[in-house]
Protein backbone atom coordinates (compact mmCIF):
# COMPACT_ATOMS: atom_id res chain seq x y z
CA UNK A 1 0.00 0.00 0.00
CA UNK A 2 2.79 2.35 0.84
CA UNK A 3 4.60 2.29 -2.47
CA UNK A 4 1.85 4.13 -4.76
CA UNK A 5 1.90 6.75 -1.48
CA UNK A 6 5.54 7.57 -1.35
CA UNK A 7 6.31 7.08 -5.09
CA UNK A 8 8.10 4.17 -5.64
CA UNK A 9 8.04 1.71 -7.99
CA UNK A 10 8.03 -1.32 -6.26
CA UNK A 11 8.43 -3.20 -2.80
CA UNK A 12 11.69 -2.05 -1.27
CA UNK A 13 11.93 -4.19 2.11
CA UNK A 14 10.29 -7.61 0.83
CA UNK A 15 11.88 -10.28 2.77
CA UNK A 16 12.06 -12.75 -0.04
CA UNK A 17 15.70 -12.73 -1.42
CA UNK A 18 16.32 -10.93 -4.63
CA UNK A 19 19.47 -10.29 -6.45
CA UNK A 20 18.70 -7.43 -7.87
CA UNK A 21 18.64 -5.52 -4.19
CA UNK A 22 22.62 -6.96 -3.60
CA UNK A 23 24.03 -4.60 -1.72
CA UNK A 24 27.76 -4.82 -1.57
CA UNK A 25 28.58 -4.12 2.42
CA UNK A 26 32.24 -4.56 3.37
CA UNK A 27 31.43 -8.32 4.25
CA UNK A 28 29.50 -9.15 1.33
CA UNK A 29 32.18 -7.72 -1.09
CA UNK A 30 34.63 -9.71 0.75
CA UNK A 31 32.56 -13.30 0.63
CA UNK A 32 31.64 -12.40 -2.95
CA UNK A 33 35.79 -12.10 -3.44
CA UNK A 34 35.69 -15.80 -2.13
CA UNK A 35 33.18 -17.13 -4.58
CA UNK A 36 34.87 -15.67 -7.55
CA UNK A 37 38.66 -16.77 -6.53
CA UNK A 38 36.86 -20.10 -5.98
CA UNK A 39 35.82 -20.13 -9.21
CA UNK A 40 39.03 -19.21 -11.10
CA UNK A 41 40.71 -22.02 -9.24
CA UNK A 42 37.78 -24.42 -10.86
CA UNK A 43 38.32 -27.27 -8.16
CA UNK A 44 37.80 -27.97 -4.63
CA UNK A 45 34.79 -26.13 -2.23
CA UNK A 46 34.46 -22.67 -1.09
CA UNK A 47 32.97 -22.20 2.18
CA UNK A 48 30.66 -19.28 3.07
CA UNK A 49 28.50 -18.95 6.68
CA UNK A 50 26.44 -16.34 8.21
CA UNK A 51 23.37 -15.76 10.93
CA UNK A 52 20.13 -16.31 9.69
CA UNK A 53 19.27 -12.97 7.67
CA UNK A 54 22.39 -12.03 6.80
CA UNK A 55 22.51 -12.48 3.02
CA UNK A 56 23.76 -15.72 2.06
CA UNK A 57 21.51 -16.59 -0.35
CA UNK A 58 21.14 -13.39 -2.30
CA UNK A 59 24.96 -12.90 -2.40
CA UNK A 60 24.86 -16.76 -4.36
CA UNK A 61 21.78 -15.93 -6.47
CA UNK A 62 23.91 -12.28 -7.81
CA UNK A 63 26.64 -14.44 -8.38
CA UNK A 64 25.04 -17.19 -10.26
CA UNK A 65 23.33 -14.41 -12.53
CA UNK A 66 26.70 -13.54 -12.92
CA UNK A 67 28.17 -16.62 -14.44
CA UNK A 68 28.50 -17.10 -18.29
CA UNK A 69 26.27 -20.34 -19.54
CA UNK A 70 29.23 -21.02 -22.28
CA UNK A 71 31.77 -21.27 -19.82
CA UNK A 72 30.13 -23.09 -16.40
CA UNK A 73 26.85 -25.40 -15.64
CA UNK A 74 25.80 -24.77 -12.57
CA UNK A 75 23.31 -26.32 -10.20
CA UNK A 76 21.61 -25.27 -6.61
CA UNK A 77 20.06 -27.61 -3.83
CA UNK A 78 19.06 -26.74 -0.45
CA UNK A 79 19.86 -29.36 1.93
CA UNK A 80 17.19 -30.88 3.92
CA UNK A 81 18.03 -33.69 6.59
CA UNK A 82 19.50 -35.84 4.00
CA UNK A 83 21.11 -39.63 3.75
CA UNK A 84 23.70 -39.95 1.32
CA UNK A 85 22.01 -41.32 -1.49
CA UNK A 86 19.43 -38.75 -0.72
CA UNK A 87 22.29 -36.09 -1.60
CA UNK A 88 23.18 -37.84 -4.59
CA UNK A 89 19.60 -37.59 -5.99
CA UNK A 90 19.13 -34.10 -5.39
CA UNK A 91 22.74 -33.55 -6.90
CA UNK A 92 21.67 -35.80 -10.17
CA UNK A 93 18.10 -33.47 -10.12
CA UNK A 94 20.22 -29.97 -9.81
CA UNK A 95 21.55 -30.73 -13.34
CA UNK A 96 18.37 -32.30 -14.58
CA UNK A 97 19.50 -36.10 -14.72
CA UNK A 98 17.39 -38.61 -13.84
CA UNK A 99 17.49 -39.19 -9.94
CA UNK A 100 14.98 -42.10 -9.75
CA UNK A 101 17.87 -45.56 -9.76
CA UNK A 102 17.58 -47.23 -6.65
CA UNK A 103 21.40 -47.88 -7.48
CA UNK A 104 24.07 -45.36 -5.64
CA UNK A 105 26.30 -47.27 -8.58
CA UNK A 106 23.94 -46.39 -11.13
CA UNK A 107 23.78 -42.76 -9.75
CA UNK A 108 27.68 -42.24 -9.37
CA UNK A 109 28.04 -43.50 -13.31
CA UNK A 110 25.31 -41.07 -14.36
CA UNK A 111 26.81 -38.36 -12.41
CA UNK A 112 30.34 -38.84 -13.91
CA UNK A 113 28.92 -39.44 -17.69
CA UNK A 114 27.46 -35.67 -17.13
CA UNK A 115 30.31 -34.37 -15.77
CA UNK A 116 32.88 -35.51 -18.47
CA UNK A 117 30.48 -34.69 -20.93
CA UNK A 118 30.13 -30.93 -20.08
CA UNK A 119 34.07 -31.47 -19.59
CA UNK A 120 34.71 -32.30 -23.15
CA UNK A 121 32.36 -29.39 -24.27
CA UNK A 122 35.01 -27.22 -22.67
CA UNK A 123 32.85 -26.18 -19.88
CA UNK A 124 32.97 -26.53 -16.25
CA UNK A 125 30.54 -27.81 -13.23
CA UNK A 126 29.39 -25.74 -10.24
CA UNK A 127 27.60 -26.68 -7.56
CA UNK A 128 26.13 -24.91 -4.88
CA UNK A 129 24.65 -26.46 -1.69
CA UNK A 130 22.48 -23.89 1.00
CA UNK A 131 21.51 -24.70 4.31
CA UNK A 132 24.47 -26.83 3.78
CA UNK A 133 24.12 -26.87 8.02
CA UNK A 134 21.47 -29.57 7.47
CA UNK A 135 23.88 -32.16 5.74
CA UNK A 136 24.55 -35.22 8.15
CA UNK A 137 28.34 -36.40 7.89
CA UNK A 138 27.99 -39.10 5.70
CA UNK A 139 25.99 -36.47 3.17
CA UNK A 140 28.78 -34.35 3.50
CA UNK A 141 31.21 -37.11 2.60
CA UNK A 142 29.16 -37.98 -0.54
CA UNK A 143 29.84 -34.65 -1.75
CA UNK A 144 33.50 -34.73 -1.27
CA UNK A 145 34.22 -38.34 -3.06
CA UNK A 146 32.00 -36.65 -6.22
CA UNK A 147 35.16 -34.27 -5.89
CA UNK A 148 37.35 -36.71 -7.00
CA UNK A 149 35.94 -36.74 -10.17
CA UNK A 150 38.66 -36.10 -12.93
CA UNK A 151 39.18 -35.33 -16.78
CA UNK A 152 42.67 -35.84 -17.45
CA UNK A 153 44.53 -33.56 -14.35
CA UNK A 154 41.50 -31.23 -13.90
CA UNK A 155 38.48 -31.77 -11.72
CA UNK A 156 34.94 -32.42 -12.89
CA UNK A 157 33.17 -30.46 -10.04
CA UNK A 158 33.35 -27.59 -7.93
CA UNK A 159 31.16 -26.84 -4.93
CA UNK A 160 30.52 -24.42 -3.28
CA UNK A 161 28.43 -24.85 0.41
CA UNK A 162 27.21 -21.93 2.27
CA UNK A 163 25.30 -22.51 5.94
CA UNK A 164 24.23 -21.18 9.08
CA UNK A 165 27.28 -20.63 11.80
CA UNK A 166 26.71 -23.90 13.19
CA UNK A 167 28.13 -25.34 9.83
CA UNK A 168 31.79 -24.19 11.19
CA UNK A 169 31.40 -26.44 14.06
CA UNK A 170 30.68 -29.51 11.52
CA UNK A 171 33.71 -28.88 9.63
CA UNK A 172 35.96 -28.51 12.22
CA UNK A 173 34.77 -31.92 13.91
CA UNK A 174 37.63 -35.26 12.95
CA UNK A 175 35.39 -36.71 10.58
CA UNK A 176 35.82 -33.56 7.95
CA UNK A 177 39.51 -33.80 8.19
CA UNK A 178 39.25 -35.11 4.71
CA UNK A 179 36.56 -32.51 3.20
CA UNK A 180 38.66 -29.05 5.09
CA UNK A 181 41.58 -30.71 3.37
CA UNK A 182 40.09 -29.43 -0.11
CA UNK A 183 38.56 -26.26 1.26
CA UNK A 184 40.35 -24.12 -0.91
CA UNK A 185 39.00 -20.46 1.45
CA UNK A 186 35.69 -20.50 3.86
CA UNK A 187 34.25 -16.91 4.83
CA UNK A 188 31.76 -15.96 7.43
CA UNK A 189 29.70 -13.40 6.87
CA UNK A 190 28.51 -11.01 9.75
CA UNK A 191 26.24 -8.18 10.31
CA UNK A 192 26.30 -4.24 9.33
CA UNK A 193 27.30 -1.59 10.57
CA UNK A 194 25.88 1.36 11.16
CA UNK A 195 27.30 3.39 8.40
CA UNK A 196 26.60 0.06 6.36
CA UNK A 197 22.77 -0.11 7.81
CA UNK A 198 22.27 3.25 6.61
CA UNK A 199 23.72 2.98 3.19
CA UNK A 200 21.82 -0.05 2.76
CA UNK A 201 18.30 1.55 3.58
CA UNK A 202 18.92 3.73 1.09
CA UNK A 203 20.36 1.60 -1.05
CA UNK A 204 17.30 -0.59 -1.22
CA UNK A 205 15.19 2.37 -1.23
CA UNK A 206 16.64 3.78 -4.26
CA UNK A 207 16.33 0.91 -6.26
CA UNK A 208 12.77 1.70 -6.63
CA UNK A 209 12.60 4.97 -6.85
CA UNK A 210 12.58 6.69 -3.55
CA UNK A 211 13.90 10.42 -4.10
CA UNK A 212 13.68 11.64 -0.01
CA UNK A 213 10.50 10.98 0.37
CA UNK A 214 9.91 9.91 3.49
CA UNK A 215 12.91 11.18 4.96
CA UNK A 216 14.83 9.65 7.64
CA UNK A 217 16.64 11.39 10.43
CA UNK A 218 20.29 10.67 11.68
CA UNK A 219 18.40 8.88 15.21
CA UNK A 220 15.91 7.16 12.99
CA UNK A 221 18.42 5.14 11.04
CA UNK A 222 20.43 4.79 14.58
CA UNK A 223 17.61 3.18 15.94
CA UNK A 224 17.41 0.89 13.12
CA UNK A 225 20.35 -0.53 13.85
CA UNK A 226 20.22 -0.77 17.14
CA UNK A 227 17.02 -2.95 16.96
CA UNK A 228 18.36 -5.12 14.29
CA UNK A 229 21.51 -5.73 14.46
CA UNK A 230 22.78 -4.84 11.22
CA UNK A 231 20.95 -7.76 10.41
CA UNK A 232 19.47 -7.21 6.87
CA UNK A 233 16.79 -9.61 6.99
CA UNK A 234 15.83 -7.47 10.64
CA UNK A 235 16.31 -4.42 8.72
CA UNK A 236 13.99 -5.38 6.26
CA UNK A 237 10.88 -6.41 8.30
CA UNK A 238 11.53 -3.40 10.47
CA UNK A 239 11.90 -1.04 7.90
CA UNK A 240 9.14 -2.51 5.68
CA UNK A 241 6.32 -1.85 9.19
CA UNK A 242 8.16 1.64 9.74
CA UNK A 243 6.93 2.75 5.83
CA UNK A 244 3.38 0.81 6.52
CA UNK A 245 3.53 3.09 9.75
CA UNK A 246 3.93 5.68 8.06
CA UNK A 247 1.56 5.93 4.89
CA UNK A 248 -0.95 5.15 7.28
CA UNK A 249 -0.19 8.06 9.56
CA UNK A 250 0.38 10.28 6.60
CA UNK A 251 4.23 10.90 7.48
CA UNK A 252 6.46 12.15 5.15
CA UNK A 253 9.23 11.59 7.17
CA UNK A 254 10.66 9.56 10.12
CA UNK A 255 12.73 9.55 13.50
CA UNK A 256 14.10 7.82 16.46
CA UNK A 257 10.78 7.73 17.92
CA UNK A 258 8.69 6.67 14.88
CA UNK A 259 10.81 3.74 14.95
CA UNK A 260 10.87 2.73 18.53
CA UNK A 261 7.16 2.70 18.44
CA UNK A 262 7.30 0.20 15.55
CA UNK A 263 10.00 -1.53 17.57
CA UNK A 264 7.45 -2.23 20.01
CA UNK A 265 4.75 -3.24 18.24
CA UNK A 266 6.62 -5.75 16.57
CA UNK A 267 7.95 -7.48 20.19
CA UNK A 268 4.18 -6.56 21.05
CA UNK A 269 3.20 -9.14 18.31
CA UNK A 270 5.67 -11.64 19.40
CA UNK A 271 4.64 -11.79 22.91
CA UNK A 272 6.31 -11.77 25.89
CA UNK A 273 9.13 -14.46 24.53
CA UNK A 274 10.20 -11.55 21.93
CA UNK A 275 13.44 -11.99 20.58
CA UNK A 276 16.19 -9.33 21.35
CA UNK A 277 18.07 -7.32 18.68
CA UNK A 278 20.97 -10.08 19.15
CA UNK A 279 18.54 -12.99 18.70
CA UNK A 280 15.98 -14.90 16.52
CA UNK A 281 12.23 -15.35 16.78
CA UNK A 282 12.13 -19.09 18.98
CA UNK A 283 15.92 -18.86 19.64
CA UNK A 284 17.87 -18.54 22.46
CA UNK A 285 21.02 -16.15 22.87
CA UNK A 286 23.28 -19.32 22.59
CA UNK A 287 21.33 -20.27 19.15
CA UNK A 288 19.48 -23.25 20.79
CA UNK A 289 16.04 -23.68 20.42
CA UNK A 290 13.75 -22.13 23.18
CA UNK A 291 10.76 -24.05 24.57
CA UNK A 292 7.52 -24.35 22.80
CA UNK A 293 4.79 -21.47 23.19
CA UNK A 294 1.91 -22.41 25.50
CA UNK A 295 -2.03 -22.47 24.07
CA UNK A 296 -2.40 -19.59 26.22
CA UNK A 297 0.71 -17.43 24.61
CA UNK A 298 -0.37 -18.51 20.78
CA UNK A 299 -4.47 -17.19 21.98
CA UNK A 300 -2.39 -14.18 23.64
CA UNK A 301 -0.76 -13.30 20.31
CA UNK A 302 -3.33 -14.26 17.87
CA UNK A 303 -5.38 -11.73 19.93
CA UNK A 304 -2.70 -8.89 19.29
CA UNK A 305 -2.60 -9.63 16.23
CA UNK A 306 -6.44 -9.03 15.67
CA UNK A 307 -6.48 -6.26 17.18
CA UNK A 308 -3.42 -4.63 15.22
CA UNK A 309 -5.20 -5.95 12.13
CA UNK A 310 -8.62 -4.43 12.75
CA UNK A 311 -6.94 -0.71 14.13
CA UNK A 312 -4.87 -1.14 10.15
CA UNK A 313 -7.97 -1.41 8.51
CA UNK A 314 -9.79 1.40 10.50
CA UNK A 315 -6.94 3.63 9.93
CA UNK A 316 -6.70 2.85 5.75
CA UNK A 317 -10.56 3.63 5.59
CA UNK A 318 -10.11 6.73 7.01
CA UNK A 319 -6.62 7.57 4.74
CA UNK A 320 -9.05 6.51 1.63
CA UNK A 321 -12.00 8.08 2.90
CA UNK A 322 -10.10 11.59 3.08
CA UNK A 323 -8.67 10.98 -0.61
CA UNK A 324 -11.87 10.96 -1.99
Amino acid sequence: MYQEYYGLTGKPFQLNPDPSFYFGSRGHQRAMAYLEYGLHQSEGFIVITGDVGAGKTTLVRGLLQKLDPDKIVAGQLVSTQLDAEDILRLVAAAFGLPSQTPEKADLLLALEMFLVSVAAKGKRVLLVVDEAQNLAPRALEELRMLSNFQFGEHSLLQSFLVGQPEFRETMRSPAMLQLRQRVLASYHLGPLDADETRAYIEHRLKHVGWKGNPSFQPDAFQAIYEFTAGVPRRINTLCDRLMLSGFLAGKEGFVRSDVEEVTKDLEEEAGAGAATPSEEPGMSSEGAHASGTSGAGFAAQASLLEARLARLEREVAQIKAGWR
